[in-house]
């Protein structure tokens, strides 16, 4: 069945888009009509994503977004090429497990550069472009930024501070027509977490806490992105919206990141 054309004549950046979550939102927003901004670290991976996208609708830069130089330079050239800037996602994140005390400097900055900084980076040079265009940022969080993880305090933390942004932008840019909203997946099919998608025992407890016996897909997380970006969503801000199977019904015990 033909996708809505939602997004057409409208620019969006999907950051970490070269795979997984961020792959799928990409191609959601391109099938809805959108020219959209393909963007990872690995530019060949970006490039595979744009090979099956229309040319004349597709930019790829590739860059480190917890790099404020690299944050404006994908916004310029964003506008520079669609001529304004009407939504960003900010997808790219990493994981990061372990015991807090026997974590080193290294892995705390690696997680805590891309998780938040990329986030307030990108926002921060989107926002006068998404104010010109009464435009959206949708930040893809976690469940694991609402709950706990006995394992990813790091990871818990940075995810805590997307939720937390996604409402102090909300209520900052409100009256100047741009809404903010996150999407709270929990575990979702992608190589970040290929080490429990592909272990029996792991699998069964992370399906045992869920309502919907299943893995989240990218293609789930990326309706509800479409969704909150789109005018459909036009009354709705502030919202870290639970795209889980359910997880956030289980009364408060540990959560599974995505």
């Amino acid at each position: 069945m033909a996708q809505s054309q939602r997004f057409a004549g409208k620019s969006v950046i999907i950051t970490g888009s070269s795979t997984g979550i961020g792959e799928g939102i990409a191609r959601r927003f391109h099938d809805e009509g959108a020219n959209v901004v393909i963007n990872a670290r690995n530019a060949e991976k970006c490039a595979g994503v744009a090979e099956s996208l229309d040319p004349d609708r597709t930019l790829v830069v590739a860059g480190d977004v917890s790099k404020s130089e690299f944050a404006n330079e994908i916004v310029t050239k964003t506008v520079e090429r669609f001529g304004g800037l009407h939504c960003l996602v900010n997808n790219a994140g990493v994981g990061g497990g372990g015991i807090l005390h026997k974590t080193d400097d290294a892995e705390i900055d690696r997680i805590i550069d891309i998780n938040v900084k990329g986030v307030i980076y990108l926002s921060r040079a989107a926002i006068p472009h998404l104010i010109e265009s009464k435009g959206s940022i949708v930040n893809i969080s976690s469940v694991s930024g609402t709950g706990g993880d006995s394992m990813l305090p790091v990871y818990n933390a940075s995810k805590g501070a997307v939720t937390n942004l996604t409402r102090g932008l909300a209520l900052q840019l409100g009256a100047k027509g741009v809404r903010v909203n996150a999407i709270n997946p929990s575990i979702t099919r992608s190589d970040m977490v290929e080490e429990i998608t592909g272990n029996e025992m792991a699998m069964k407890m992370v399906l045992n806490r869920m309502a919907i016996k299943r893995v989240g897909e990218p293609e789930d997380i990326a309706a509800a992105t479409a969704f909150l970006a789109s005018d459909d969503a036009s009354f709705i801000t502030g919202v870290n919206l639970p795209v889980d199977g359910g997880v956030s019904a289980s009364n408060g015990q540990p959560n599974f990141m995505m």
